[in-house]
């Protein structure tokens, strides 16, 4: 009897468990559909809601984010319309709100959070992390749509690549970021995905406190240092001797590192804040909440961060910033553009170049920028290209949540 022995080699046969499970999945999905179908059509048109499926669902990746969420979370709220919040942080504020419709759940950190989110039932998802089906956080097949809420009115093209490539829709603080977008689609001959242009609901929730808050009468002048992460940034290129020159000048000094900092570039910090920590003017702030440190200061200074657009356009105050030597976009949205990114553009119109050679007059250069008027009316003509519908956000998010859920459903029972 002669034995006919068949060999497989491990790539050949992990492709075919690979197609054997694509076809596996595929017929139990289209069994569902057709089951699906067949029920509505026996019970008269009149299909019971699959009580599994959750049809609003938020995934916040940290609480710092709760600024963002807080004003969908409250909406929901009093449209008394059901939300399920996912985040990854134990201590997220969000469990210490009284919500009757909105419901949070904690994910867990790391592969545990990403491996709940997988496996998510939604017909929509709301979320401000980028890099979605990039790296760990993949779609699940059970949620039908995908929409991204921007943390910040920048061009986004400081976005690391492809970070919203695998969203279904954008809904766009201003048409800065709908302009990048789409210009991003066009250089990498990708499909348009829907662009709301709904606002920034953050920046409304923040301008309101802005308006009900007192100001303190202050004699002293309060600086706040606010900078970005990584080697471009304003601490690695300048560190001790930008503080030194601030040490000296007889201001009140915040330092608020970029979270990322704290992750990223521990040794820094550690390192500066050991130098100064004799120093009873310069105070280090981490708050989740930034409110109180841009409410306070009377200047900013910064690099390329985002809180640029917080500070100036929120609170209407002036700023200084230095531009990196030779910052590389290659990791970045920006590389696949061939025009300065819309941020560096605009800098010039929000506040004053601070080069290596003003640091030694520091004190003038801070106060002749406190007390220009130029920079407050270049600001209100930079706010209308970022911040669209100041006061209406939430409601243009709401409804456009809204709307997509009503189509989604009428999908479903076609």
């Amino acid at each position: 009897m002669n034995t006919l022995l068949l060999y497989i080699d491990p790539g050949t046969g992990s492709m075919l468990f690979s197609l054997f499970i694509g076809l596996a999945t595929t017929a139990v999905f289209a069994g569902r559909a057709l089951i699906l179908k067949l029920k509505f059509l026996f019970s008269g048109g009149k299909l019971k809601e699959d009580n599994s499926i959750v049809p609003y669902a938020v995934y916040s990746d940290h609480k710092r984010y709760w600024n963002i969420f807080k004003p969908v979370c409250d909406e929901f709220e009093k449209r008394k319309t059901g939300l399920l919040y996912l985040t990854q942080s134990k201590d997220d504020p969000v469990f210490g709100c009284d919500y009757k419709f909105v419901k949070p759940e904690f994910i867990g950190e790391g592969n545990k959070g990403f491996a709940r989110l997988n496996m998510l039932k939604a017909n929509i998802l709301l979320s401000t992390t980028p890099g979605l089906d990039v790296l760990q956080w993949k779609r699940s097949r059970n949620v039908k749509w995908y929409v991204h809420i921007p943390h910040t009115v920048d061009e986004l093209a400081g976005y690391r690549m492809f970070a919203l490539d695998f969203y279904d829709a954008v809904l766009a603080t201003g048409t800065n970021q709908k302009d990048t977008i789409r210009s991003l689609e066009k250089a990498r001959n990708e499909s348009p995905k829907e662009i709301t242009v709904c606002g920034c609901v953050h920046f409304d929730s923040m301008k309101e406190r802005v308006l009900k808050s007192a100001v303190d009468k202050k004699t002293e002048t309060t600086v706040l240092v606010a900078p970005s992460w990584g080697k471009s940034s304003l601490l690695n290129l300048y560190g001790t001797d930008l503080l030194d020159s601030l040490s000296s000048s007889g201001f009140n000094i915040i330092i608020r590192p970029h979270p990322q900092s704290y992750t990223a570039e521990p040794k820094l910090l550690q390192n500066l804040k050991a130098k100064y920590a004799d120093n009873t003017r310069i105070v280090w702030n981490n708050d989740n909440d930034n409110f109180e440190c841009l409410q306070n200061a009377d200047i900013m200074i910064t690099d390329f961060s985002g809180i640029i657009f917080d500070y100036s356009m929120i609170f209407d105050k002036p700023l200084l910033y230095t531009r990196p030597q030779a910052f590389d976009d290659a990791p970045y949205e920006q590389s696949w553009l061939n025009e300065e990114r819309w941020t560096f553009k605009v800098l010039p119109e929000l506040g004053i170049e601070l080069k290596e050679t003003d640091f030694a007059n520091i004190k003038d250069v801070i106060l002749s920028a406190i007390k220009s008027t130029t920079l407050e009316r270049k600001r209100n003509a930079i706010r209308k290209q970022c911040w669209d519908n100041p006061g209406n956000a939430v409601t243009k998010v709401f409804e456009y949540l809204a709307n997509k859920q009503t189509q989604i459903m009428e999908e479903t029972i076609c």
